[in-house]
């Protein structure tokens, strides 16, 4: 059986939550980043979906853009689209792979697909600071920060998805907060507060979390005494197979030696 990593009602509580009265710095951040790479692709998209859990927010990336929910099977017709944005939810999904696939598949041939998610050190701060709490006082830990994909493992799904061109990139981002606590009140605001299907189903104890409190202060503290957060933000590039793009050569097809064209000497390599 595939493991359920994300609680899907509590995500969407959380997000219902979150939607009365937003942080919405890092979508913009997200959406920003989005439209800074559209603006170099010498393409014009006329048919474009962006799969979000804001509208309000990422409606504005694009006119005339259909916004899906991303629900495990994405609203999305096979080859209706010329570009799909999947926007800050996939590092949420219980099958990252099968949304790509979906969104390959709504897309038309040499269509483009950008994803734009967390992953990475994302949080680690934070991370390492309840586990150490944790360990102390209760001797176990609780899942309580989703787990953050390693970016050569994410450009992976890209080629398990189907898509042409794969290429994945790091945006990093740190911000400042005057405590631990504010930064977890941020992430409440944001939507991303604690949905893992593992999680405890009941409130933590209040010694935990002051002792993740000190552990953090002392820790990732600057000068000014304000705790620091990491946010990565992971970039996803493919393009739908298509005639017209760039193929790879096939093995010793090359008419010319690499050695010739840097003018360096070659030597054979030892058995």
């Amino acid at each position: 059986m595939t493991r359920i990593l994300t609680d899907q009602i509590a995500l969407e509580r959380n997000r219902a939550r979150a939607s009365k009265n937003m942080a919405t710095f890092l979508h913009e951040a997200a959406a920003d980043e989005i439209k800074d790479r559209l603006q170099l692709v010498k393409k014009a998209f006329t048919e474009p979906a962006i799969v979000n859990s804001y509208p309000k927010i990422w409606a504005n990336v694009l006119n005339q853009s259909l916004q899906v929910p991303p629900s495990d099977t994405l609203g999305l017709k096979e080859d209706a689209h010329n570009l799909v944005i999947h926007a800050m939810s996939l590092h949420w999904a219980n099958d990252p792979v099968g949304q790509l696939i979906q969104a390959r598949r709504a897309l038309e041939p040499d269509g483009l697909f950008l994803a734009v998610f967390f992953g990475g050190r994302t949080l680690h701060e934070l991370r390492s600071s309840l586990a150490q709490a944790e360990a102390e006082i209760t001797g176990g830990l609780a899942p309580r920060v989703v787990p953050m994909g390693d970016i050569r493992d994410l450009g992976a799904l890209l080629q398990r998805g189907g898509f042409a061109l794969p290429v994945a990139d790091i945006v990093p981002l740190t911000v400042s907060y005057a405590t631990p606590f504010d930064l977890m009140r941020d992430l409440r605001a944001m939507g991303e507060a604690n949905a893992m299907n593992e999680r405890l189903r009941h409130f933590s104890r209040r010694d935990v979390f002051l002792r993740a409190y000190e552990i953090y202060s002392d820790t990732f503290s600057d000068e000014h005494r304000r705790v620091q957060a990491t946010f990565e933000l992971i970039v996803l590039t493919g393009w739908a197979p298509g005639p017209g793009q760039p193929q790879a050569l096939r093995p010793r097809s090359a008419r010319s030696r690499l050695a010739d064209a840097l003018g360096t000497n070659e030597f054979p390599l030892k058995d």
